[in-house]
């Protein structure tokens, strides 16, 4: 008989997603208090428009951090 093992990748999903989660959150807080200006500065002072993005920058984290590095190779200054 073949044993499935179902628990286990079900705990390497949960560990996979959690650590994606983590790196999301801390890309979050360190692009929202220092990189957002270099992206859009229209959003200097407005902290409220800021935590409406959290949740958004944590699930796209990937693509918030090719956008300022390539924001970055270009030299743009706010």
């Amino acid at each position: 008989m073949i044993e499935v093992p179902a628990v286990e990748t079900a705990q390497g999903i949960f560990a996979a997603a959690s650590y994606y989660g983590y790196t999301g959150i801390a890309v979050a807080a360190f692009f929202l208090l220092y990189g957002i200006d270099r992206i859009d500065p229209s959003t200097r002072g407005s902290y409220l428009f800021r935590l409406l993005l959290i949740p958004a920058a944590v699930v796209f984290w990937p693509v918030i951090l090719w956008r300022w590095a390539s924001i970055a190779r270009a030299g743009a200054k706010p």
